[in-house]
C-alpha cells in the first residue's frame, strides 16, 4: 500500500517508497540481446508481443524479437494505434485468451504499446484471476513503462486508464539498437514531454527530495544538453539515445505510483506567479540548465520557463494550436479538460488566458 507524505526542504522530511513492480532496468547496446530470457518468469513461459504498425512493417525489430524468442514466442498483435483505442486492447485481449499457456507481454514501441500491454494484463486479470508478467522495450522517450497505471481510449474518444501495481512493468530495456529507428521529430518530442515530467517533479508536493527530485534535476540537465545533440546525431549516436532513454526514466520512474512542446514552457511560469513555494522550487531548476541563480526565486523561475520554451524553439517542435489544427471555438473544451471539469473561477480564467496564448 502506497504512503503519500508531502516532502519539504525546510524543513527537510519526506518519504520514497520504491517501486513494487520493477525488478530490471537493463541499458546500453545489445542488452535486449544480453538479457531478455533472463527476466522471463520461467524456463518454458510463453510470451506474447504487442506493437504498433510501424515497428512490424518499417522497422527489422520486430523480427529481431521473434526470432531472440524462438520457442518462447507465443503471437504477436501488430494493431495497437496511437493514444491505444480500446478497440484493439479488445482484440489482442480475446487472442491471447485463447492460449492459456501465454504468461508474459512484451511491449516493444511507444506509451500506446506500453499502456496497452498493461491494459491487457489488467483484462486478463479480470478473466482468469492472474496478471501477466510485462516486459518492454521502448523506442521513444515517453516513459510511460515508468508508470503503473494503463492509459487507452474509449469509443467517444475520451481517455481513461486503469491502475495497479501489478500491470506496471517487470523488466525494461533501454536499448539503443532498438530506440535508434524512432523518427527523429518523435524522438525529440516525447523527449520534451519527458522533461515536461521531470519539472513537475520539482514542485510535487509529494516528491522526496532522495531520489525524486535529485533525479529529476539530473534528467533535465541531460535533456537540455543532449536533446540538442540528438538533432544533428539520431540516429548514429547510441551514447546519446541511452543517455536519453535514462533520463526519460529520471524523470518518471522515482515516482510512488502516476502537448508538453507547446505548454511546459508557459506552464512553469504560470506555476510561478500563482505560489511562492513553486517558484523557490522551479528556481533550483537554472543551475542545471545553464543558469545562474539571481536570489530572486520568482525571476529563476520564469528564466527556467523561458529556456525551456526557447529549447522547444530551437529543437523545431513549437508550433501554435492554430498549426495543429485546434480552432478557437475548442478553447472552452480545452480549459474545462485541463482544469478538471472547472467551467468557470480564477483558475478557469487564468488557463484561458495560457491557452489563448497558445494561437
Amino acid at each position: 500500500m502506497t504512503t503519500f507524505v508531502e516532502s519539504s526542504i525546510s524543513p527537510l522530511f519526506g518519504l520514497w517508497q520504491p517501486l513494487p513492480h520493477l525488478k530490471h532496468l537493463y541499458y546500453g547496446s545489445s542488452c535486449v540481446q544480453k538479457h531478455l530470457f533472463a527476466t522471463l518468469p520461467s524456463h518454458d513461459s510463453k510470451v506474447f508481443i504487442v506493437t504498433g504498425n510501424s515497428i512490424a512493417t518499417k522497422t527489422p525489430l520486430l523480427q529481431q524479437v521473434e526470432t531472440l524468442l524462438g520457442d518462447h514466442h507465443a503471437g504477436t498483435f501488430t494493431k495497437i494505434r496511437q493514444h491505444a483505442p480500446m478497440a484493439d486492447i479488445d482484440q489482442a485481449t480475446e487472442i491471447i485468451a485463447k492460449n492459456p499457456l501465454v504468461d508474459t507481454i512484451l511491449s516493444l514501441g511507444g506509451g500506446s504499446p506500453i499502456d496497452s500491454a498493461k491494459t491487457i494484463s489488467f483484462r486478463m486479470h479480470e478473466r482468469n484471476g492472474k496478471f501477466l508478467t510485462h516486459l518492454t522495450i521502448p523506442t521513444t522517450l515517453s516513459a510511460a513503462e515508468c508508470t503503473i497505471g494503463g492509459g487507452y481510449t474509449k469509443a467517444d474518444g475520451v481517455k481513461t486508464s486503469v491502475m495497479t501495481p501489478e500491470i506496471g512493468v517487470t523488466a525494461v530495456f533501454y536499448d539503443p539498437g532498438y530506440a535508434k529507428y524512432t523518427p527523429l521529430k518523435l524522438w525529440l518530442s516525447t523527449g520534451m514531454r519527458a522533461m515536461d515530467h521531470a519539472v513537475e517533479s520539482q514542485y510535487q508536493p509529494y516528491a522526496s527530495e532522495m531520489p525524486w527530485r535529485a533525479m529529476s534535476s539530473w534528467a533535465v540537465s541531460t535533456f537540455f544538453e543532449c536533446l540538442p545533440i540528438a538533432k544533428a546525431s539520431h540516429p548514429s549516436d547510441e551514447d546519446v539515445i541511452t543517455r536519453l532513454l535514462l533520463a526519460a526514466f529520471a524523470s518518471l520512474g522515482f515516482r510512488d505510483g502516476e502537448t508538453s512542446c507547446l505548454t511546459l514552457g508557459p506552464v512553469v511560469q504560470l506555476k510561478a506567479r500563482a505560489k511562492q513555494e513553486d517558484a523557490k522550487q522551479i528556481a533550483r531548476l537554472l543551475p542545471w540548465i545553464g543558469g545562474t541563480s539571481s536570489g530572486d526565486d520568482l525571476k529563476d523561475a520564469l528564466e527556467v520557463g523561458c529556456k525551456i520554451s526557447a529549447l522547444v524553439e530551437s529543437l523545431g517542435l513549437h508550433q501554435s494550436l492554430t498549426e495543429r489544427g485546434i480552432g478557437r471555438d475548442q478553447i472552452p473544451i480545452v480549459v474545462e479538460r485541463a482544469t478538471g471539469g472547472l467551467k468557470e473561477g480564477s483558475l478557469y480564467d487564468i488557463v484561458t488566458l495560457l491557452v489563448e496564448g497558445l494561437y
